[in-house]
């Protein structure tokens, strides 16, 4: 008798063939046939007319610190994912020296913006290296599997403190010891190192972050540490784009340090790149300019996003109006009083007033274009970026400014409704494009990070929905590879992201036909009682994490089978 069977579904395994009709045996956490199972089960889980695949991998989280308060890692467990990976985009909470530790938490919320505050008080801290950080997290009772990369910010830090910030070059000395100490990281579980060369990310006096400016040697030193021990997965934030001038020097300087840097140590590197209109066909040049380095034999991945990258509006949150006065008094008093308030008409008058005769105001406090704001109301979260779906239409058709708009839509649904503003992938022809490249992995979801400014976390159940089972973009065999195996294998990770005997039994059983996402709601759940906003999914029957069952019937039991993942 086995443990669990799951029978009769439609069983899509990851490796991106179609779906085929199957049953599912598992016998403790693993996997044990797939197939015509006709031996019973102490547990039978109905599959038929569902999708029956492997957990998804979500290769791009900034969950290191919420997991110590938040163990099942929502809302990224509500949306079929049941690995993640930490330590994106060079910020980290280790290695860290005793004392040092404030001011990884004030990078993170820096970078990240993530209270660091709750940061503080919601993790103990109990660490100095990367490989006993992951030992600390090991110990809490996880509802998902985690793993982790070594980030270039804390690791320069702890090596080079104060001078890890200028632009003048690390020192022989120095980088060997950074390549020692990422060798240690990497022999105590870890899946890789980050870095970040953005000049957007910066330390909270203004300065790039640690890394920016590292040069090649240093990079490529490091990237030796994982060469030698023929493992782990690097992963960049490029300046792509970034201070780029007609013959986009910067970004073919990137490209081409990347490319040798992989090449050299023949490791998977992996890098974000989404579409802008700012910079117009750059993120088709990316593409070519990859397919050309990986001919060359460099494992360069560029990962991306499954839609827009947007940042959400609304009373719960903030406003596009808040750098006004009037805006940004009437958004210090509590949630229910803004509400209460909105209701007198005066109040809605003044508002819409200001909105409409705003001072000067230039870069991130200028006032959003309203034909680039759409409509998000409570209810399914169609992201819906048609020009109909604008504030600025919605304004046409009552007859209002987009500001009197805005209040009336707010009203209407109780104070719930908001406005999505992508910033990334607002071209839906780019991004579909993008990821049905096979050079392009998904990722980018940023779950834990920006809690109260964005949700992108389900992007899984987007994907499905939008471009599987709306548009048929893409076939459901390919999708769900994107969504696991190839995660699971750039990282290294074994017998992940597969249904097949012998894997590790992380299992989605799936309503395609139902499945959907709520538009974002915002939570005071965080430690301080910080704000994030979470999002519903629907259609997930089930999702077993190595062999037990983490989510039934769209809501979380209280089992807790995660644990920490290597490669």
């Amino acid at each position: 008798m086995h443990d669990i069977v799951i029978y009769g579904g439609e069983v899509v395994d990851g490796t991106g063939s179609p779906p085929r009709r199957a049953d599912v045996a598992i016998d403790g956490e693993r996997i044990t046939a797939v197939g015509e199972v006709s031996e019973p089960g102490r547990r039978r889980i109905d599959a038929r007319g569902r999708l029956v695949t492997p957990g998804f991998v979500d290769i791009h989280t900034h969950l290191d610190a919420q997991l110590f308060w938040d163990p099942v890692a929502s809302p990224s467990s509500w949306h079929g994912v049941t690995s993640i990976v930490l330590g994106n985009c060079g910020v980290t909470f280790a290695p860290v020296r005793p004392g040092e530790q404030r001011y990884l938490a004030e990078m993170m919320e820096s970078v990240e913006d993530i209270p660091a505050d709750t940061i503080m008080d919601g993790i103990d801290w109990s660490w100095e290296s990367y490989g006993d950080y992951l030992k600390a997290l090991g110990r809490r009772q996880l509802g998902v599997n985690v793993g982790g990369m070594i980030g270039h910010c804390a690791l320069r830090y702890y090596v080079m403190g104060a001078r890890s910030l200028d632009e003048a070059p690390a020192t022989g000395e120095d980088i060997a010891r950074m390549a020692a100490v990422v060798g240690e990281a990497i022999d105590g579980g870890a899946l890789g190192f980050s870095t970040s060369r953005s000049f957007m990310h910066t330390v909270p006096d203004g300065r790039a972050v640690p890394g920016t400016y590292a040069l090649e040697a240093e990079l490529a030193a490091i990237a030796g540490a994982l060469a030698s021990r023929g493992r782990g997965t690097i992963e960049v934030v490029p300046r792509i784009g970034e201070r780029d001038g007609p013959e986009r020097q910067n970004s073919v300087a990137e490209l081409a340090w990347m490319e040798e840097v992989s090449r050299a140590s023949g490791r998977p590197l992996t890098f974000a790149i989404m579409q802008s209109d700012r910079r117009p066909g750059l993120w088709s040049w990316v593409m070519d300019e990859v397919a050309a380095a990986r001919g060359r034999g460099a494992d360069l991945r560029p990962q991306t996003a499954a839609r827009g990258s947007g940042i959400l509006y609304g009373l719960v949150g903030r406003t596009p109006y808040d750098a006004l006065p009037g805006w940004a008094k009437f958004m210090e008093q509590p949630w229910a009083e803004r509400l209460a308030a909105l209701r007198d008409a005066e109040v809605r008058r003044a508002l819409v007033e200001e909105a409409e005769n705003p001072v000067e105001l230039s870069g991130p406090l200028a006032p959003k274009d309203p034909s680039k704001l759409y409509l998000l109301p409570p209810g399914p979260a169609r992201y819906d970026v048609d020009p109909g779906n604008s504030l600025a239409a919605e304004a046409a058709r009552r007859g209002v400014s987009p500001a009197a708009a805005f209040l009336a839509c707010t009203l209407e649904t109780d104070g719930r409704g908001l406005l999505y503003y992508p910033v990334l992938n607002q071209d839906l022809d780019a991004v579909a494009a993008m990821i049905t490249n096979p050079d392009v992995v998904v990722g980018v979801g940023d779950a834990g990070a920006h809690v109260a400014l964005t949700m992108d976390a389900g992007q899984p159940t987007f994907l499905l929905r939008h471009w599987v089972r709306d548009r048929g973009l893409i076939d459901v065999g390919t999708a769900v590879r994107k969504l696991s195996s190839e995660g699971a294998e750039l990282f290294g990770l074994a017998d992940r992201g597969v249904l097949k005997p012998g894997a590790f039994a992380d299992v989605n059983v799936i309503d395609l036909d139902r499945l959907d996402l709520d538009t974002p709601e915002m939570l005071a759940d965080f430690p301080h009682g910080a704000n994030r906003f979470v999002q519903r999914a629907r259609g997930y029957d089930y999702t077993l994490v190595n062999g037990r069952v983490l989510i039934e019937g769209d809501e979380l039991t209280e089992e807790r089978p995660g644990r920490i993942v290597t490669a």
